[in-house]
């Protein structure tokens, strides 16, 4: 089966299981990213097609250097796409004006999760003004604000006595979650998260990994972008594979992790040390890094 036949396959178990609709809350068609211009233009991003559907998480994998957080950055209207075509929740994005961002971003449709959550919450707005802040813009009442605030900080297991407190006066560990409640406080159908674990120690970690298990059972759409293919196997329903800014192998975790077919993903998983396949001796480790600079 090529990437392509991969990509387009049939909806996750889980999207099935949950009765909803399998129709792409985002569907990237042929995208295309360039940055720099004339002779120091070069790509980021070549040829990439890939569906998410209400209700399934996809795992986007591959090193430093990929295309993972351009194509977030695409998806998101941060990065003009020179090609292709970027659909979500059934709106094309692709040649979106930033005016037409602003309406979207504020309709909550679309929500972001840093890597580092001091990125994306202010040092000098409490816990409190952090959530309430979305939903104020997208009209929400203030009393309702409130509630849904409480809510949503109930969800990520966190006590509402750190309303009051600032980013700087939590754990890592909490910031995390406050980031996971800022993005899901105005109940988004499509959720990105770029490397949402892997400043966190173990117990935080599983914490994070089972509020996203349970927004997937709840119909929400997530894109979990990584490094580490041990963390998203755990998670993920299906993987993709981003190698040099192309789609290498798109699949279920089972099949990707058990049969994988590209070289550069039989080197993730041979370097995973937390999945079940038998880790690879340093030789054929690079025999596969040798395959693909070949």
């Amino acid at each position: 089966m090529s990437t392509t036949d991969a990509v387009t396959a049939e909806p996750s178990v889980a999207t099935a299981a949950s009765g909803g609709s399998t129709d792409p809350v985002l569907s990237v068609r042929d995208l295309e990213v360039h940055y720099g211009l004339r002779r120091r233009r070069r790509r980021a991003l070549h040829g990439v097609t890939l569906d998410v559907t209400p209700g399934e998480t996809v795992g986007v994998i591959g090193e430093t250097g990929s295309g993972k957080s351009t194509l977030a950055r695409a998806v998101l209207g941060l990065v003009r796409a020179s090609g292709g075509s970027v659909v979500v929740d059934g709106e094309d994005v692709t040649s979106h004006s930033p005016r037409q961002w602003r309406a979207l971003r504020r309709r909550g449709v679309v929500q972001y999760v840093f890597q580092d959550p001091l990125r994306s919450l202010d040092p000098d707005l409490t816990v409190e003004t952090s959530l309430a802040e979305p939903l104020l813009v997208a009209g929400v009442s203030r009393d309702e604000a409130a509630r849904r605030v409480r809510a949503f900080l109930s969800r990520v297991r966190l006590s509402e006595d750190l309303l009051d407190r600032l980013p700087g006066e939590l754990s890592g560990g909490q910031r995390q979650r406050v980031a996971v409640a800022r993005a899901l406080v105005t109940e988004p159908r499509l959720v990105i998260l770029d490397e949402p674990v892997s400043a966190l120690d173990s117990a935080n970690r599983v914490q994070i990994l089972q509020i996203l298990k349970e927004l997937r059972d709840d119909g929400v759409a997530l894109v979990f972008i990584s490094h580490d293919l041990g963390s998203v196997a755990g998670i993920a329903d299906r993987v993709a594979v981003l190698y040099q800014g192309e789609l290498v192998e798109v699949g279920p975790v089972r099949d990707v992790i058990t049969r994988p077919r590209h070289p550069y993903t039989r080197l993730l998983v041979r370097s995973a040390p937390t999945l079940h396949s038998a880790p690879a001796d340093r030789a054929e480790r690079e025999a596969l890094r040798a395959l693909l600079h070949s």
